[in-house]
């Protein structure tokens, strides 16, 4: 797909220091630890890990949930733990009180991925799922932190100054899930698969950007790079005051779009001559949400905040059928 516009006018903590409040840092980390563990089995997530991971799934990423049916059914509760403990990190920034409480809850993940390789994971029901994940795939540890260690950085820097640093991040987070999604069905050692997973993963992570625009402004955030606001003289106070109706807004928000648009055609690209291999498919589906918003972004003419946007694609689960059985995003 190429897009097209239509109008013309138109997206630190300050290091810890030793002693007291180092002290008061690890008494809340193991604080956090025991409440973490202790509060699952209020929620029924210790007696049954795979229901927990399915519903919070179900919950808050419905097309991830949608893409489930089509991994080998004794994998499919990796794929739900994988999916539950990304969203778990995702949505830390917005279930927090403070950047101090994120960082001790990211440490309470640092510490259960490293339990979890040495066999001895926390009474968590998505620690407990990963576990037993990891026992029937390879789950390289070293991509789970990575994802802890970018939302761990998100929670200080939530905007991105230029491209190339949200791409960075969309290459630690999304990409990286899709890494790991790759190891569970045994296709990490495909170089083809792993570099389309990576453009997958930007083009993912820059349509989720735009897709929560609305929000993030409404909370007085920018998730437009801001040299690209810059570029199209973008005033991002405006933007929070007035949403669409902001100067220039949908200049940035497509030349955002189109970098998206640029990843995911790249990302084709790796299998034009070969085509997408049918047992990578499952994973390659994740395109198929992207490629809907985008049309539809074009169609709103690139305003993000078109009410339309907010809505799911009532023909998505058609949609990833056919792209499944047709071996196509």
């Amino acid at each position: 797909m190429q897009l097209t516009k239509v109008k013309a006018c138109a997206w630190h903590i300050r290091p810890l220091v030793h002693g007291r409040r180092q002290n008061i840092l690890s008494r809340s980390i193991r604080w956090s630890r025991r409440s973490l563990t202790t509060a699952s089995p209020s929620l029924g997530g210790v007696g049954d890990p795979g229901a927990y991971c399915k519903d919070l799934v179900r919950k808050h990423d419905y097309e991830s949930f949608l893409m489930s049916p089509f991994y080998p059914e004794y994998l499919r509760g990796g794929y739900f733990a994988l999916k539950a403990f990304y969203v778990e990190l995702a949505m830390l920034q917005e279930s927090v009180s403070n950047s101090m409480v994120g960082k001790i809850r990211m440490q309470f993940w640092r510490d259960a991925i490293k339990d979890i390789s040495d066999n001895r994971p926390p009474h968590h029901p998505i620690a407990l799922a990963l576990h037993d994940a990891s026992r029937r795939a390879h789950l390289p540890s070293y991509h789970l932190k990575r994802i802890v260690d970018a939302r761990d950085s998100e929670l200080q820097t939530p905007s991105h100054l230029t491209s190339d640093s949200a791409t960075a991040h969309a290459e630690s987070t999304s990409s990286t899930l899709l890494y790991l999604l790759l190891s569970l069905l045994s296709l990490q050692e495909s170089s083809t698969c792993s570099h389309a997973a990576s453009h997958l993963g930007v083009a993912q992570s820059f349509t989720t950007l735009l897709r929560s625009l609305p929000f993030h402004a409404s909370k007085g955030r920018m998730v437009i790079p801001a040299e690209i606001t810059a570029k199209h003289g973008v005033n991002q106070e405006e933007v929070f005051r007035k949403g669409p109706q902001a100067d220039m807004l949908s200049d940035a928000v497509f030349e955002f779009a189109t970098a998206a648009n640029d990843h995911l055609a790249t990302a084709r690209d790796m299998f034009k001559d070969t085509g997408v291999p049918k047992e990578a498919m499952p994973v390659f589906l994740a395109a198929i949400p992207v490629q809907s918003y985008l049309s539809r972004l074009e169609a709103a003419n690139f305003n993000a905040f078109d009410t339309s946007l907010q809505r799911g694609d009532w023909k998505m689960p058609w949609h990833i059928w056919r792209g499944y059985y047709k071996s196509t995003f």
